[in-house]
């Protein structure tokens, strides 16, 4: 079964191909993607790495949370599932304190 993990790059160098080669030495990488900014493209400083097994996944977190890469310290945990986020949007929020909404 597939095991996704979060990879958190305090390097905004390394490229998704850097990424998969990283974790390919530790299993099988079924994806290596990385986060970009919708309006710059630039990187965030984050991605996500699917290994094809948990065991994989587990021997990744062990060998390459915390060492370098691109002169960085790297961040591996297992991902978790996407929180479901409440209203919001334009009109949905609230506005702010002493100042009233005009439409």
């Amino acid at each position: 079964m597939n095991t996704k993990l979060f990879v958190v790059l305090h390097s905004f160098n390394t490229t998704e191909n850097d990424l998969h080669d990283a974790f390919a030495a530790h299993g099988t990488v079924t994806e290596a993607n990385l986060m970009t900014d919708r309006s710059t493209g630039r990187p965030r400083g984050f991605g996500f790495v699917t290994m094809a097994s948990s065991e994989e996944a587990q021997k990744a977190i062990d060998a390459l949370n915390g060492t370098l890469v691109d002169g960085r310290n790297l961040t591996v945990n297992e991902a978790r599932p996407k929180e479901e986020r409440a209203g919001g949007g334009f009109r949905g929020g609230r506005a702010r304190t002493g100042q009233s909404r005009r439409y």
